[in-house]
C-alpha cells in the first residue's frame, strides 16, 4: 500500500462555521508544521505530544490566512494508525480550499474518496464489515439504520463472523490432523459429531439471512407507487404522508400526468413514493405516457398503494390495475369514505389478491391514515429488530457471501449423510470458511476493495 501524506477536507463543503482538513500520513505532522505557527510565533508543532489539541494559526507568504486549532495524533493511536493531523478551521468554502491547496503544496496528495477509511482496514485497524459501516453511519437516514450501523461499526458483525470461522476452522484442522495421524488422531464416530455441529452453523446463518429482508429495508426503504384511476385521491394522499402540498389537487381527472416523488419517512421506515399518473384507457398522447410510466413503476415496486374512489363504481380500468397488482405488496385504500359508496368492502375483497390489505380511509377528512402507517410497519418490520443486541444484515455483499457460505454447509451436511470420505467435508468447510471471510476482507481481491471503498464520500 501507498506510504505517502494525503490530504482532505473532512466536513461538508458549505459556508458552515467550522471545517476540518485531514491529513494523514508519515509527513503529515512536518506538512502542517511548515504552514502552522502558534500564538508566539513559533513553528513547533512537531515537538508536541501525541493527542493533544493547540490553538494558533495557519500562514501563507508570513502573512496570517486563518486563526485554526491543530489536532495531533502519532501512530498508532489514530484512525488511520498513521500520524494525523487535522486542522479546525472556519468553515467558508474560500479558506477551506486555500488550506488544502497549502497542504498539498508542501507534499500532500489530494486522498481518494474512501482513502482515510481504507487506510484504515488495510493497516488492520478495522475490518471490512467496520469500514462499510462507516459509510452506512453517516447515509443513515432513521434512528434504526443508525443504531444497526453503530453496533457494525463496534464490531457486531466481524464478532459473529468470526465466532463462525474459528467453529469451522477448528473442524478443518481436525480432519486434516486425523487424516495425516490416524494413529492419534480418532475419526471414529466423528461425522455423527460433525453433523450436530454443522447444523447448528446452518442455523446460525440462517437466521442471519433472514434478517436482511429487514436490513434492505432500513437502509434503502420501500420503493412505494400510488396508483389507482385519475381522481381517486392519489395525490391527495402523497400531500398527507408528505406534510406539505407536493402534487396539485383538483376535481379535474387526470391532473397527474407524469411520475412525482418524494422521500418521506414513517415512522423508522423512509417510503420512496412515487404518485403516478391516474390509469385510465385515454387517446391523450401525454397521459398515455404517464400511465406507462404507472405501470412501469408498479412492476418494480416492493409496496403498491391502491387508491380506490369508493364513490364511483369498478370498472374496466379498476380491473387492470388489480391484474397489474397481482403476486405484489399491496394495502388497498378504499377512499373518499366521506361520500355515499357505490361499491362495497366485500365487493373489492371478492376481486383483489386475498392477502391484500383492505382500510377505509379518506383523504379529504384525512381518515384511516393513521391505521394505514401501522399496517405499513406491520407489513415490513418485525419487532425483533429494535432489540439492541441483534445483528441485522443490510449490505448485499454481505448476504451473497453468507449464502455462498450456507450452501458449502449444507453439502458437507449431505456428504455426511452420503457417508463421503473425510477429506470431502474439509473441502466445503474451507469453502464456507473462505465465503465468511469475505464479509470480513479477509478473503477480498484487491480489486473488490477498491470498488467497496471508491463508493466513500471523499475526506472518510
Amino acid at each position: 500500500m501507498k506510504s505517502d501524506t494525503i490530504a482532505a477536507i473532512a466536513t461538508s463543503i458549505s459556508n458552515s462555521g467550522i471545517g476540518i482538513i485531514r491529513v494523514s500520513g508519515k509527513e503529515s505532522i512536518k506538512i502542517v508544521s511548515n504552514i502552522y505557527i502558534n500564538k508566539n510565533s513559533d513553528k513547533v508543532l512537531n515537538t508536541y505530544k501525541a493527542n493533544t489539541i493547540h490553538y494558533g494559526y495557519i500562514i501563507e507568504n508570513d502573512e496570517i490566512l486563518d486563526e485554526v486549532m491543530v489536532s495531533i495524533m502519532k501512530s498508532p493511536n489514530s484512525f488511520t494508525t498513521e500520524d494525523t493531523v487535522e486542522i479546525n478551521c472556519h468553515g467558508g468554502i474560500l479558506v477551506l480550499n486555500h488550506i488544502l491547496e497549502l497542504v498539498i503544496k508542501n507534499g500532500a496528495r489530494l486522498a481518494q474518496p474512501g482513502e482515510f477509511t481504507k487506510r484504515a482496514f488495510l493497516n488492520g485497524r478495522i475490518d471490512l464489515s467496520q469500514a462499510e459501516a462507516v459509510m452506512d453511519l453517516i447515509s443513515s437516514e432513521n434512528e434504526i439504520a443508525l443504531k444497526n450501523s453503530v453496533r457494525q461499526l463496534r464490531g457486531s458483525v466481524f464478532n459473529k463472523i468470526t465466532e463462525l470461522r474459528k467453529n469451522i476452522i477448528y473442524e478443518i484442522a481436525f480432519i486434516e490432523s486425523a487424516l495425516d495421524d490416524p494413529e492419534h488422531v480418532s475419526l471414529d464416530n466423528y461425522p455423527e459429531n460433525l453433523n450436530l455441529k454443522i447444523t447448528s452453523l446452518i442455523n446460525d446463518i440462517k437466521k442471519l439471512l433472514l434478517t436482511t429482508e429487514n436490513g434492505k429495508i432500513i437502509k434503502e426503504g420501500i420503493n412505494t407507487v400510488i396508483v389507482g384511476k385519475p381522481n381517486a385521491g392519489k395525490s391527495s394522499l402523497l400531500n398527507i404522508l408528505a406534510g406539505e402540498e407536493k402534487a396539485i389537487v383538483t376535481e379535474i381527472a387526470g391532473t397527474t400526468r407524469d411520475v412525482i416523488e418524494e422521500n418521506i419517512k414513517l415512522h423508522d421506515i423512509n417510503l420512496h413514493v412515487i404518485d403516478t399518473a391516474g390509469i385510465r384507457a385515454t387517446e391523450d398522447i401525454i397521459e398515455k405516457i404517464g400511465v406507462e410510466k404507472a405501470k412501469k413503476y408498479s412492476k418494480e415496486a416492493d409496496l403498491i398503494i391502491y387508491v380506490v374512489d369508493s364513490s364511483v363504481p369498478l370498472d374496466e380500468n379498476d380491473i387492470d390495475i388489480i391484474k397489474l397488482i397481482e403476486n405484489k405488496k399491496c394495502i388497498i385504500l378504499f377512499n373518499k369514505s366521506d361520500l355515499e359508496s357505490k361499491i362495497s368492502i366485500e365487493e373489492l375483497k371478492e376481486k383483489v389478491n386475498k392477502n391484500s390489505i383492505i382500510i377505509k380511509t379518506s383523504t379529504k377528512e384525512n381518515t384511516g391514515i393513521e391505521r394505514f402507517e401501522i399496517v405499513v410497519k406491520e407489513l415490513f418490520l418485525s419487532g425483533q429488530i429494535y432489540h439492541n443486541s441483534d445483528i441485522l444484515i443490510t449490505n448485499l455483499r454481505h448476504k451473497e457471501a453468507l449464502q455462498e457460505a450456507l450452501d458449502s454447509l449444507i453439502q458437507v451436511s449431505n456428504s455426511i449423510e452420503n457417508n463421503m470420505p473425510e477429506d470431502f467435508y474439509s473441502i466445503d468447510l474451507m469453502s464456507a470458511y473462505k465465503s465468511l471471510g469475505k464479509i470480513i476482507g479477509e478473503e477480498v481481491e484487491e480489486d473488490l476493495v477498491n470498488e467497496i471503498f471508491s463508493k466513500f464520500c471523499m475526506g472518510k
